[in-house]
């Protein structure tokens, strides 16, 4: 079989994810979404949500990164073990969980929770993190990958304008042969390729292709600053 962490390496992941209430935000939409980011040359897709993740693993074949966000505040990136669960259990080849030092809501540790996940079928895991001292840890606590996801999202570190490229390079230096994925902010080609050149497994892009009412945003803004 496969590895997909191997099949990731040097590739671009797409995140095709709708937030609450938009008109994409439908679980066929994402599909086709996933279909046609893998047309282009997506190496792997990253979904949220138990139906969003059934439907892409159906209608695509590169690997595919789940998670489940509930909530909006403090740890909501697949947040308990029944999360991780589900969400394995719905088709993901790799398990995306909030990787931070944070207490989690149903009281298990970081270990714990991915000690459980494994204890009922070999799972790989990616940690989002927000820190070194995150990605650390969570490498520590069994973590197959280490994704920059939440770095400027949980007062750890000033939010970058692109991708904390500084966090990355800290990472990629402090965990040797540790998978680290690019994540968050990455806006342009140049970005993701920046990535890469510092060390990145992969860089996802998500929000700069997926996201048109924030890509309608951006090129209205230009034509129209605001006064």
């Amino acid at each position: 079989m496969t590895d997909p962490v191997q099949t990731l390496a040097g590739g671009l992941i797409v995140s095709c994810q709708a937030y609450p209430g938009e008109p994409l935000r439908h679980p066929e939409t994402m599909a086709q979404m996933a279909e046609a980011v893998v047309a282009g040359g997506a190496a792997g897709v990253r979904a949220q949500g138990v139906a969003d993740i059934s439907f892409i693993k159906g209608r695509t074949e590169v690997p595919l990164i789940g998670l489940w966000k509930d909530g909006h505040d403090g740890v909501y990136i697949t947040p308990t073990l029944r999360h991780a669960r589900a969400v394995r259990d719905a088709g993901a080849e790799i398990v995306a969980l909030d990787g931070t030092r944070r207490p989690r809501p149903d009281g298990l540790t970081l270990a714990e929770t991915i000690a459980r996940l494994r204890a009922s079928a070999p799972t790989i895991v990616m940690a989002d993190c927000g820190s070194l001292d995150d990605a650390l840890a969570a490498h520590d606590a069994g973590a197959d990958i280490i994704g920059t996801t939440l770095a400027g999202y949980t007062g750890e570190r000033t939010r970058t304008d692109g991708p904390d490229l500084e966090l990355l390079a800290q990472l990629v230096t402090r965990l040797p042969g540790v998978p680290v994925i690019a994540e968050g902010r990455v806006h342009t080609p140049e970005q993701a390729r920046a990535a890469i050149e510092a060390g990145a497994h992969a860089v996802v892009v998500g929000t700069a292709i997926t996201h048109p009412t924030t890509i309608t945003g951006w090129f209205r803004r230009a034509l129209r600053p605001p006064s």
